[in-house]
């Protein structure tokens, strides 16, 4: 049986406002601040695996047994405050030949 994975493509773009000696790209851990932060018992979703870049994207990757629950919660992690716009979710499962293959939907979800 495969497992539920929702992959949360975000552009790999630095923060605005970030000084020019400080990490261009804060968001990430925010990123990672939110997901340490999710329990599928209460969230409906739970932190997959470390997030990594992936061309011109950092990908992080959910999991869950409800998808709809999944979903929300990549949409609250898309909407974090210095995330960058245009992120978007890949559904797939853990039997994926490789990243950025299944169903793409938009964040966050209406």
């Amino acid at each position: 049986m495969s497992t539920l994975i929702v992959e949360v493509h975000v552009p790999l773009l630095p923060a605005p406002d970030v000084a020019e000696d400080d990490y261009p790209f804060p968001w990430i851990e925010d990123a990672e601040e939110f997901l340490f932060g999710l329990d599928a018992e209460t969230d409906g979703a739970a932190e997959y695996d470390d997030g990594e870049q992936f061309g011109p994207a950092y990908v992080f990757f959910l999991t869950g047994t409800d998808e709809q629950a999944v979903l929300r919660a990549a949409s609250r992690l898309a909407s974090l405050d210095r995330m960058p716009p245009g992120a978007f979710a890949m559904v797939t499962d853990d039997e994926a030949a490789e990243f950025g293959l299944g169903r793409r939907v938009g964040l966050p979800v209406r």
